[in-house]
């Protein structure tokens, strides 16, 4: 199982390029979906109008994730006319395919939680009960901590602080993301142009792509041979 981050912005592209962005996203997530690939939009920056995108962070998990990617990563092309400036003489739009660095995932271990027990408090101070049923758990390598006291067994309350620091620790990890994502669209100043991975044509957006596949030649060539025998 594989995993990547990618990026799919216009740069400091104009409002076409935006445009651009939110069809290839479209198209980009169908084909993903398609090839059994998980996906998860960690952060997007809404465009200038409607239906458009200056950039979006998208999360990828997968089996043959690489070879997917390959007919993405780099320019992406798009050729029409602005449906934004009605006299603008450009027909070619480019965006950008990139792969994020990966930030550094610490797998989660219970060996590293500090659980602390305390009475359950209500409004204004008073005990609900007068045993230690509530539990602060602490994760120890970031520090992050939760409280629970929803139940009055320790127990389960200790189950719900686990599952409570592990989506917390989760959200984090998407935000230190979004972040980076941030950051690198920031200091992106210009998608390259030229020698498009992929081309899209006209207000349909339909593909000039061609997925590279022999499995129908080969299949044909499997009956030709079983015809000769």
């Amino acid at each position: 199982m594989e995993e990547k981050i990618i990026q799919i912005t216009a740069g400091r592209g104009p409002l076409e390029c935006q445009w651009v962005v939110a069809k290839v996203l479209k198209v980009f997530l169908q084909e993903a979906t398609q090839k059994g690939i998980d996906y998860t939009i960690v952060s997007r920056e809404e465009g200038d109008a409607n239906l458009t995108i200056k950039s979006v962070t998208v999360q990828l998990k997968g089996k043959e994730l690489s070879a997917f990617l390959k007919s993405w990563l780099g320019t992406v092309c798009w050729v029409g006319k602005s449906t934004f400036r009605k006299f603008h003489q450009r027909s070619n739009w480019y965006i950008g395919v990139f792969v994020l660095d990966q930030l550094q995932h610490q797998p989660f271990s219970e060996r590293d939680v500090q659980f602390q027990t305390t009475r359950s408090q209500g409004n204004g101070g008073q005990n609900v009960n007068k045993v230690n049923s509530a539990v602060r758990a602490t994760h120890l390598p970031t520090g992050v901590s939760v409280f629970a006291q929803d139940s009055r067994s320790q127990l389960d309350n200790k189950k719900l602080a686990l599952n409570r620091l592990k989506e917390k620790l989760a959200e984090i990890e998407l935000q230190q993301l979004a972040e980076q994502a941030q950051s690198h669209w920031n200091n992106h100043t210009q998608v390259q142009r030229g020698n498009p991975t992929r081309t899209f044509n006209g207000s349909d957006f339909k593909s000039t792509y061609v997925e590279k596949s022999y499995k129908k030649e080969r299949a044909a060539a499997k009956r030709e041979v079983k015809l000769v025998d």
